[in-house]
């Protein structure tokens, strides 16, 4: 059987969203690393938007929003508990908010060059006061977001707080934000997260290696709240 195609690149939160559901899922897949200096056409052709990720499916269906392959992914046969978990209109509030003014101010403290008039040091307090506080906050009262369990919620927000935590690494350090800064250790250190970073060869379709069923089975609970 075909197995879906997944244009993806390594180092891109929306992409790593993609690939962890379909690791959790327990999915077969290709996949292909894209060079974002030179974009494959087979993919524009997909794809006019040129972004990552995009997944081909077997029935020649295109998905082109990583949400859109996480819940294609999380609702196969034995990964729904990850998906319903994430429906709640708390988490949707919270991906909205990351995928909105959280993205928008990280991409301006990460990059300020790409944009004129733009003082990163702003656009850190913003996130840091809009999003980072109040996701502390939140964490607190349960580990993960999907509550004493991850859910899709947990791996649709985490790779957008490593790319911010990664701009100034010891000023996140020495934020007051246990709860978030365990959060986030306890996801980077995961076998999840180290799997779906392996390193593929660019500018060609290989099978994504799979992740031993064992270390699927045992990722990640996190530490206990003190």
């Amino acid at each position: 059987m075909q197995n879906p195609l997944l244009y993806t690149y390594r180092r891109c939160p929306y992409a790593m969203r993609a690939r962890m559901a379909l690791i959790i899922a327990d999915m077969a897949f290709d996949a292909h690393e894209v060079s974002l200096r030179d974009k494959p056409s087979d993919m524009l052709a997909l794809s006019p938007k040129g972004s990552v990720p995009v997944m081909l499916l077997p029935s020649g269906q295109v998905l082109e929003q990583s949400w859109d392959i996480m819940h294609w992914a999380l609702t196969q046969q034995g990964a729904s508990d990850w998906w319903v978990g994430a429906q709640t209109d708390e988490n949707r509030k919270w991906l909205a908010k990351n995928d909105g003014d959280f993205k928008h101010h990280l991409d301006r403290y990460k990059y300020p060059e790409r944009y004129e008039n733009s003082d990163r040091n702003i656009y850190r307090v913003e996130a840091l006061q809009t999003f980072l506080l109040p996701l502390n906050t939140r964490l607190e009262r349960r580990r993960f977001l999907g509550g004493e369990q991850p859910c899709a919620m947990d791996i649709a927000i985490f790779p957008f707080v490593r790319q911010f935590a990664g701009v100034e690494p010891d000023w996140f350090a020495q934020q007051t934000m246990p709860s978030l800064q365990r959060w986030l250790a306890n996801w980077l250190a995961s076998d999840l997260f180290v799997h779906c970073m392996h390193k593929l060869p660019s500018q060609i379709t290989v099978k994504f290696p799979p992740l031993d069923t064992h270390r699927r089975l045992t990722m990640p609970i996190g530490s206990p709240i003190n």
